[in-house]
């Protein structure tokens, strides 16, 4: 499981550095290296078993909705294989760094069954809306269904 924030630099290739504790789940598999794409002005990075069954649980869907399509043009559309180098890097593409406005400072963030990387004013930003929500009662509410 993918746990914890660090803060990071990209290079002017595009390259990051996965954190030893990310790249102990990323080894795990058959082949060394992420999947990515884009959510939510930051990007989410799955490995490939995750990612496997991502696909698998949005093609059982019953939903064809136009919403739906949308979401799987622009998510799958999107998504990028990203393997490891020798130096436990990986290459994010042009186009989702552009997207997620990734340019020097990120922020890796474990979420469990994936890492999200964040630009690090994007990253502010979204812990800004965060605070700002945890005074709302209905989403404290939701919190608190956790036991929290």
């Amino acid at each position: 499981m993918f746990r914890g924030s660090s803060f990071h630099t990209i290079d002017a290739k595009g390259r990051i550095i996965i954190p030893a504790r990310f790249r102990e789940i990323i080894r795990n598999g058959d082949q060394a290296g992420v999947m990515v794409s884009k959510m939510d002005s930051g990007l989410v990075a799955y490995t490939f078993e995750e990612w496997c069954h991502i696909e698998k649980r949005i093609l059982s869907l019953a939903e064809k909705s136009e919403h739906m399509r949308r979401f799987r043009r622009v998510f799958i559309g999107g998504a990028f294989e990203c393997t490891c180098d020798k130096q436990d890097r990986i290459l994010i593409p042009p186009t989702l760094r552009e997207y997620a406005e990734v340019e020097k400072e990120i922020v890796l963030v474990g979420v469990l069954d994936h890492f999200e990387i964040w630009s690090r004013a994007n990253w502010d930003r979204e812990n800004l809306e965060l605070e700002a929500n945890m005074q709302k009662e209905d989403v404290r509410n939701e919190i608190a269904k956790l036991g929290l």
